[in-house]
């Protein structure tokens, strides 16, 4: 079982996440390696926000394959490399979450793997059995 808690002596989320999910019970837990803007055939987008797109979207098939879906999604670490339009950020991270809310955190590094990378994005899911 999954309780989501934002406790009453710690200050209100700043954006759209929670401040901790406790896990009881027997679930499936599914942890990814860090998700890169990279499509399928290997194209890259120079566009910090298509790569940030790219991501999510390698998030989401690799939940499908193991049966899970965004809700299961229990943490989100955003790692982002330069000048990235944080209105456009929110509102595709938004449109990807929908109702959902896990916990986040947001990084902002001064390089990641390789230098067109722009975007990684560590996830971890969970779900009752």
């Amino acid at each position: 079982m999954k309780v989501v808690r934002n406790p009453q002596d710690v200050h209100n989320p700043v954006a759209a996440y929670v401040h901790q999910i406790e896990v009881t019970g027997p679930q499936q837990w599914l942890t990814l390696s860090g998700q890169l803007g990279m499509a399928a055939d290997g194209r890259l987008p120079e566009d910090p926000i298509e790569q940030l797109q790219i991501a999510l979207d390698n998030i989401k098939k690799n939940l499908r394959a193991a049966n899970m879906e965004i809700t299961d999604l229990t943490k989100l670490v955003f790692y982002l490399v330069g000048d990235i339009d944080t209105d456009k950020r929110r509102e595709v991270v938004s449109q990807f979450l929908g109702d959902h809310i896990p916990c986040t955190t947001m990084l902002y590094v001064v390089a990641l793997a390789a230098p067109n990378f722009k975007v990684e994005i560590d996830a971890w899911a969970c779900r009752d059995i």
